[in-house]
């Protein structure tokens, strides 16, 4: 006697197979963040001032706005991620998926917003 549905059987899939994924992206985007994190801190503790002319200058090296955009993104994921668990496990009934919903949205502009802005300075933006 088999505890799964039928549908289940055909396709291989038990209950623990959905949330391993989810499990191993939050632990890679984690150790992700440690070295992205450590090298935006030591960026910012290394910069003489963090007046805004500074920070602006030095967002629009290169590298500095390649990484900051990777830190960016990892970490909107990471946070979606993070979030999407805490709805799961603390929203019950209908507006579980509205605010998984939301709670995507936002965090996809929020990222998108911030990285666009770090691209806008790279690439010469207005000041």
């Amino acid at each position: 006697m088999s505890l799964q549905t039928p549908l289940g059987r055909v396709l291989g899939l038990g209950s623990a197979k959905g949330g391993v994924h989810h499990w191993w992206m939050q632990r890679l985007t984690s150790v992700a963040l440690i070295p992205l994190g450590v090298w935006l801190l030591v960026s910012l503790l290394a910069l003489p001032s963090l007046d805004y002319s500074t920070v602006h200058g030095w967002i629009a090296h290169g590298w500095t706005a390649l990484l900051l955009s990777l830190v960016i993104g990892v970490g909107t994921w990471h946070s979606r991620l993070g979030m999407q668990v805490i709805i799961e496990d603390y929203i019950h009934g209908g507006t579980k998926t509205l605010a998984l919903v939301l709670s995507s949205f936002a965090h996809a502009f929020v990222g998108a917003a911030a990285i666009f802005a770090t691209l806008r300075i790279a690439f010469g933006g207005a000041a």
